[in-house]
């Protein structure tokens, strides 16, 4: 057991190969975007590895601006944004390229383990942030990002606060893929069944060509014995609830949803699980399925009553429908629910709705252990990481 006291500072830099930013190709030249270099941007730095990015740029873009391609192991840290942006941190498990926003640095592995400049970084990122210059958007630079001071301890005693805080992450995204494989396999299903109109049986419904048997409606063609109804003959659509920050109990568990999804906890309940929640002002579209009992803000619309069908084809229905088309605001984005209300939905047998609940419910729950394995996960992480980095707790 080893506890280290004053322990020894080092400036960033002095840590690192290397301490830069990246840069972006004129997008008037799209040839620049069609290449297999990943171009990261801020929005994709989530707080571990990075394996991959939305964009992908040419080695011509390479020599054309001021992006690099950085190795495999770089640390990157989002240096504008808002404050769900900025200072947060990824490391890349690839050689990858990013834009400007973000300061890449390739630590001296003599010196500081990549994850532990990783780790330390999460640490400070409130007080690194703190340093920003700007007002409403607040911009780091790599001045300051340079010559801020982290613990170093001596290299064995990095591994081992990096060996302990990277199982907590591994387990996370071992987790993270298999959610992500049960919500694919969701998806799936009802892609096939109401979409591709694949559904248990439908072979007994083709016609002599082999095809499945479809007649015309107000949506296009669908199988012989479905409908077109309104959607409100399937959800009643509700505003939420007021409730402001001063009096949330954050001690509680039952989860607040706003527009954009969870956003706290409190120790009262609005709304049954399980249910759906999505925006009605600010963001739209995000459609959440809630399994557990849970409090809807005012910036969002929950459905209120289900008729017809169950909580998980309604999610997969309103998911499928694009609400953000619906906005009626100006300025801010608003979704008014008597405009969803009328809008036609294919229809299909509430037999077969229920099939499909029975199977995608359990992939649901499943997923529902999983993403609570995770919250309790990175509560002990986030317990440990200021303890290990400042070196207040023994190894």
């Amino acid at each position: 057991m080893v506890v280290i006291e004053n322990m020894p500072q080092a400036r960033i830099e002095d840590l690192c190969i290397n301490v830069t930013s990246g840069g972006t190709p004129s997008r008037k030249n799209p040839d620049f975007y069609t290449g297999d270099i990943p171009w990261l941007k801020t929005g994709e730095l989530k707080g571990w590895f990075v394996y991959d990015a939305v964009e992908k740029i040419t080695e011509e873009a390479i020599k054309k601006s001021s992006a690099k391609i950085y190795p495999k192991n770089t640390v990157l840290m989002a240096m504008y944004g808002d404050g769900r942006t900025i200072g947060s941190v990824a490391i890349t498990a690839i050689d990858a390229a990013s834009n400007q926003a973000s300061c890449a640095m390739v630590a001296n592995q003599d010196k500081c383990l990549p994850l532990f400049l990783f780790y330390s970084l999460k640490y400070h990122r409130e007080t690194i942030v703190n340093l920003a210059l700007g007002g409403a958007q607040r911009n780091l630079n790599q001045g300051t990002i340079k010559n801020f001071e982290i613990n170093c301890p001596p290299l064995p005693q990095q591994k081992r606060i990096v060996d302990t805080l990277s199982n907590y992450d591994n387990l996370i995204e071992n987790n993270n893929r298999r959610i992500a494989i049960l919500e694919d396999m969701a998806q799936s299903l009802y892609r096939e069944w109401f979409v591709n109109f694949r559904y248990p049986n439908h072979e007994d419904n083709l016609d002599a060509d082999g095809n499945p048997k479809l007649t015309d409606s107000p949506l296009g063609q669908i199988p012989e014995g479905w409908e077109v109804k309104r959607l409100d003959d399937y959800v009643t659509l509700q505003r939420g609830f007021d409730l402001p920050k001063a009096k949330r109990n954050n001690e509680g568990g039952v989860p607040i949803y706003a527009a954009s999804g969870l956003t706290g906890y409190h120790d009262e309940i609005k709304a049954k699980g399980p249910g759906i929640v999505t925006g009605r002002s600010g963001t739209l579209g995000i459609v959440k399925l809630v399994l557990e009992d849970h409090w809807p803000l005012n910036t969002s619309l929950w459905v209120k009553k289900f008729e017809n069908c169950t909580a998980h084809y309604a999610y997969y229905l309103l998911d499928s429908i694009g609400l953000e088309r619906f906005n009626s605001g100006a300025s801010v984005p608003t979704l008014n629910r008597n405009d969803v209300h009328g809008s036609p939905v294919i229809a299909p047998p509430l037999a077969l709705i229920n099939k499909f609940e029975e199977i995608v419910a359990v992939k649901h729950n499943q997923i529902n252990v999983l993403k609570r394995k995770n919250e309790n996960l990175k509560q002990q992480r986030d317990m440990l990481l200021p303890k290990l980095i400042s070196g207040t707790i023994e190894l």
